[in-house]
């Protein structure tokens, strides 16, 4: 059997107009504005004019991610493809990948095998600008920022006490922290500063959560740049940006249609990391997927600790919404590295490794299950190496919850692979009706709703905050910001803030060493551990395999 890589297979699935796709999702062509035959931005007057109901929300989240992998974004859209398969009609809501993954450890992130969104390549590249308008935005408050302060500095900003960054979106450790302004007078104020990879801007977070362009700009102006030597709050309104940046961001503020192999329409847009920021696709793109079908499957980034925890306590706060069923993604291979067994020896059955790794994914379940209060499925993305010993196993475990345990094969059969998943998700939909609670109170304290989630959802004994954290922690509540959500940056590969503790650690603390205030998304970010905003290159970026031929082929993209 010849083995094709993922972008092989993108390449010989030959795509439908972006048009057919269009009618496919319920959308008239006076809503699409083309990019090329398989690109299309949707305007947003179609969720001011639409009256169809809103369809049922899916919402895929998994297991903490280890180097075995889990697959999600290829169980989202191979469940769609899946529900299409068995007569539904279905939408996909994805975020768009970043260029630092991309051309760093990752690779494309687009699905994979026979469960992806097309065209591939456009959408792992510079799709359709949207992710170069952000950071355009970001750097013009920057922008403006260093020069009110250079003509003359009305506002009276301490240069000290700056706390917006520049942006640019690929991993440059080099950029994490610099010196600019240096050259004398003419060349503006010398200061400390540094760059933030754009996913993790707060113009990023703005653009997915904001519901109209009018909702933008009043984000965007309550966005907090730096404070006054009088430790007054700076803002973007302030500073005069709002309008400029607004404008720089109105097109890109319309989600992009693309589709899935089998023709599923899917909008892809936004694209915040889930381990320093939220983590979801733009909260327009859900809202637009779910008026145009009658189900809509998205995803939230890394493991049901990160991007799941922040849909449901950030973004489904903020915009109103509830998922009507949740998939949680697990392998074998991965619950034996949590059980400490070596990636280089998952292919061989072992029951024990499989014990000591499983109560990963049945924390996962259970805060699904019992702290959200959600109907929740774990779709298991079959290896040919699992045991029928193995996968029973897992099946008995979450059956022991409450729980049903479906296998899926999307990777290799696309929707056909996913029918099964497809099956039990129409009828937790149908049938089991949640009663959706969050995992904190807004109204309580920074450190009590930081100590919920360390509890709750981690599994931890609390949050532990430095001295510096418990100063912010009180100046952001004497400032008005108490009573936001938290958005915790924490590294993805534990429940921990150690990425070395694996599988279900109990007992640890989460060390919270700074809050923040991002106040234009309206939530406070909490750093964790050794988080950084910047991620750095591997040792072998991805970028060094691919390339491209004279006919404008690409390889070597995943």
């Amino acid at each position: 059997m010849e083995y094709l890589s993922d972008i092989e297979i993108a390449q010989r699935t030959p795509m439908q107009p972006i048009t057919e796709i269009a009618r496919r999702a319920n959308l008239d062509e006076k809503y699409i504005e083309q990019y090329g035959r398989y690109k299309a931005k949707v305007s947003l007057d179609l969720l001011r004019e639409t009256d169809r109901p809103d369809g049922k929300l899916v919402l895929v989240t998994a297991i903490t991610p280890t180097p075995a992998g889990e697959g999600k974004t290829t169980t989202t859209v191979g469940l769609a493809d899946g529900l299409k398969r068995i007569g539904k009609n279905v939408t996909v809501a994805l975020r768009e990948p970043s260029l630092g993954p991309v051309f760093g450890v990752k690779g494309g992130a687009a699905g994979g095998g026979y469960a992806q969104v097309v065209p591939m390549e456009d959408i792992n590249l510079h799709f359709t600008g949207d992710f170069h308008a952000i950071g355009a935005a970001n750097n013009l408050l920057a922008a403006m920022l260093d020069n009110h302060i250079q003509q003359g500095n009305a506002l009276g900003i301490d240069p000290r006490r700056i706390t917006w960054k520049r942006c640019v979106d690929m991993n440059d450790r080099q950029l994490r922290f610099v010196v600019d302004g240096l050259g004398g007078k003419p060349n503006g104020t010398p200061r400390e500063d540094g760059f933030d990879i754009t996913v993790a801007s707060e113009i990023m977070a703005v653009f997915c959560l904001a519901t109209s362009i009018t909702d933008l700009k009043e984000r965007l102006g309550r966005i907090i740049v730096g404070y006054t030597y009088d430790d007054r709050p700076v803002t973007a309104s302030d500073l005069k940006a709002v309008g400029a940046m607004a404008a720089l961001l109105k097109d890109a503020l319309k989600p992009n249609l693309v589709q899935t192999l089998e023709g599923t329409p899917a909008f892809v847009h936004g694209g915040p990391f889930a381990n320093i920021a939220h983590g979801c696709n733009s909260v327009i793109a859900t809202r637009m997927a779910l008026k145009m079908g009658d189900y809509t499957v998205t995803e939230a980034g890394f493991g049901a600790d990160l991007g799941a925890e922040k849909f449901l306590d950030i973004k489904c706060r903020t915009a109103g919404l509830t998922p009507d069923a949740v998939v949680v993604v697990a392998t074998v291979r991965a619950l034996k590295m949590h059980g400490g067994l070596d990636k280089k020896a998952l292919q061989t059955e072992d029951l024990a490794a499989l014990e000591r790794g499983v109560p990963n994914l049945l924390r996962h379940v259970s805060n699904i299950k019992n702290v959200y209060h959600l109907p929740c499925v774990v779709a298991v993305n079959r290896f040919p190496t699992d045991t029928d010993a193995e996968i029973d196993f897992i099946i008995a475990k979450c059956r022991a919850l409450g729980v049903n345990t479906v296998l899926s094969t999307v990777w290799a059969e696309g929707g056909k692979g996913g029918e099964a998943l497809a099956r039990e998700v129409v009828r937790l939909c149908e049938e089991e009706k949640g009663d959706f609670k969050f995992s904190y109170d807004l109204e309580d304290t920074i450190e009590n709703k930081l100590n919920a989630i360390a509890r709750r959802i981690y599994g931890g004994a609390g949050a532990e905050l430095t001295a510096a954290a418990k100063k912010q922690a009180k100046q952001l509540t004497a400032l008005g910001f108490g009573k936001l959500p938290i958005c915790v940056a924490k590294t993805q590969y534990s429940f921990s803030d150690d990425p070395a503790l694996l599988g279900a650690p109990e007992g640890f603390t989460v060390t919270v060493r700074n809050l923040k205030v991002s106040a234009g998304a309206g939530f406070i970010v909490a750093l964790t551990g050794e988080i950084m905003t910047m991620p750095g290159l591997p040792k072998s970026p991805a970028a060094e395999r691919i390339d491209v031929d004279e006919s404008g082929r690409i390889t070597g993209l995943f």
